[in-house]
């Protein structure tokens, strides 16, 4: 019974993880097809993940006050409605619109799954193993996206891509009501005023990279301050300030950030050049993508053994440094080049990252008490969407439209300047924030 429940919870999350890469690689087919520009395209992006940062958090209360089994069901029906209605869009602002709910829906799932394996495996030892695998099968979507998305779209089109989801989504929505007991609900509320304004923050600065819109980055810095408000104010906080007062959190948090900023915005612009510019065809795009991919999924559990033994510090300058390097490995390609000169990139960028994913999980909830790591363990999740989010609208403005082979190459240069000076800033961080060694407690995986 709690093998069936684990697999379960795991299916789900493995679609949230799916989700956010399998889309990449249909860019280029259901551009052509909806007739969508670059910035329509990151919007197909960024659309799911903006609504997952802002109401991850949201997310997790929910479940604490409703149930987390209520909470999953729920989560579940929304994905598969959302991915019905993406295999439906006929224009790109319906594909966006689709995409968004896709990301409410998981962000009832992303803390509902993982609070489901809590409440099943209540000792230490089987949870961290649970846990383990929870993570592990989320991990491996990373590299079934593209492989997955590439075969589809060139065997079937695009739509498949969604409605895939919808027979799985179905299946996993019957084996929870069938397995998992209810759950006990605790008293409670939910911050909806946080959730709008950290919604609103988040989605007008993107909206304000992608459009180039003074307006709307005035408006995220206002509802940010107004965000920052209202957690002061709220007796239930999605935020608790209190949680960001550790110097090591802050910095793994905003190093998170900073790692899929560069992450998730070189996966959208490294696609674009593949098909784009070096003609490959869906396939053959997302297996040259796979070194992006597979290096970092098998260096996770290597990472999280080394941050035990040394401390998340090493790991995450390490990281950082090699990342930085693959970066600056852009300057050397050019409108002749070809996938080789690319390929160091995608590699080496994919160690450093394998390198900090456990590392920086660690560092961000070691000083939180053993009763609010579950939420620091959030805040650290929220900031990685939210860089990625930022990501894909900053990298897609920068290198603009593929069609123009040499601007986009120029600007493929400027984001590999950028981002290794990015990632060097972050290593800085790193080094003044992090502790050498984990405190006085051992940490179980968060997700």
């Amino acid at each position: 019974m709690r093998t069936a429940i684990l697999f379960t919870m795991c299916a789900g999350m493995f679609l949230v993880q799916l989700d956010v890469t399998v889309v990449n690689v249909a860019l280029p087919t259901l551009g052509s097809e909806l007739h969508a520009d670059v910035p329509q395209l990151q919007w197909v992006v960024v659309g799911y993940s903006v609504v997952l940062a802002a109401l991850l958090l949201t997310g997790g209360a929910l479940g604490d006050v409703l149930g987390h089994r209520g909470v999953v069901l729920t989560g579940l029906g929304v994905f598969g409605a959302a991915s019905a209605a993406c295999g439906l869009a006929q224009s790109a602002g319906w594909l966006v619109a689709a995409r968004a709910v896709q990301g409410a829906g998981a962000a009832l799932l992303l803390p509902g799954t993982m609070a489901v394996i809590a409440g099943t495996f209540p000792g230490r030892t089987e949870r961290a193993r649970a846990l383990g695998i929870w993570a592990g099968i989320s991990a491996l979507a990373l590299p079934a996206g593209p492989l997955l998305g590439g075969i589809l779209v060139q065997t079937a089109g695009w739509r498949p891509v969604f409605w895939l989801n919808v027979p799985i989504v179905a299946a996993a929505a019957v084996a929870t009501r069938r397995l998992v007991p209810p759950d006990v609900r605790k008293p409670g509320r939910v911050d909806v005023p946080g959730a709008a304004t950290a919604a609103l923050a988040l989605g007008s600065a993107v909206y304000a990279v992608i459009a180039k819109t003074p307006w709307a980055g005035l408006l995220a810095v206002a509802a940010a301050v107004a965000f920052v408000l209202v957690e002061r104010r709220s007796a239930a906080p999605m935020l608790p300030l209190p949680l960001l007062r550790s110097r090591q959190a802050a910095g793994a948090n905003l190093v998170s950030a900073a790692m899929n900023f560069v992450g998730l915005g070189s996966v959208l612009v490294f696609t674009l050049y593949l098909q784009d510019v070096l003609r490959a065809d869906p396939i053959a795009a997302a297996a040259a993508m796979l070194p992006m991919f597979v290096p970092m999924v098998l260096l996770g559990p290597v990472s999280g053994r080394l941050t035990a033994r040394f401390g998340p510090r090493p790991q995450i300058v390490t990281g950082l440094l090699l990342g930085a390097a693959a970066m600056l490995n852009l300057l050397r390609i050019g409108p002749g080049t070809g996938y080789w000169t690319l390929l160091p990139t995608l590699f080496v960028l994919s160690i450093g990252m394998g390198l900090l994913t456990a590392a920086v999980v660690t560092a961000a909830v070691a000083d939180a008490p053993d009763e609010r790591a579950g939420i620091a363990g959030g805040i650290n999740n929220a900031a990685r969407q939210a860089g990625g989010a930022l990501g894909v609208a900053v990298f897609g403005a920068v290198a603009g439209e593929p069609g123009a082979r040499a601007s986009f190459v120029h600007g493929l240069h400027t984001l590999g300047f950028v981002s290794a000076g990015l990632w060097f800033v972050a290593a800085v961080l790193a080094v003044v924030t992090v502790h050498r060694r984990v405190r006085g407690k051992r940490l179980e995986p968060t997700g």
